[in-house]
């Protein structure tokens, strides 16, 4: 009967080639309303003067809760494997998301 339960919970994930390739960011702006999380992923290239947004991910709060809680746990286990991640401090990056509106 425990097996019947735990099979009834399992998830069949999917994941196709072109997603498994990824898609690189090393910038992740995030924005929120009362009823979602907006997470925008971004490839900045050293002195481009363009970006554009490679990925964009929409969370309800609740899943951006567990979604950090679950990648403060998987940071943890790989400092713990691998040691500290450094954090370089980096120079602002003065962000520019097409014209401004005007009343």
């Amino acid at each position: 009967m425990a097996e019947q339960n735990q099979n009834q919970k399992q998830i069949n994930i999917e994941l196709d080639e072109k997603t498994a390739e990824g898609t690189y960011s090393n910038l992740a702006i995030i924005n929120h309303s009362v009823s979602e999380f907006v997470v925008d992923f971004i490839s900045l290239m050293p002195g481009a003067p363009k970006a554009k947004v490679k990925s964009r991910i929409i969370l309800t709060p609740q899943h951006a809760k567990k979604f950090l809680k679950a990648l403060n746990e998987n940071v943890a286990r790989f400092e713990k494997a691998h040691g500290p991640i450094k954090d370089y401090e980096q120079p602002a990056i003065p962000l520019n998301f097409g014209p401004t509106g005007e009343a």
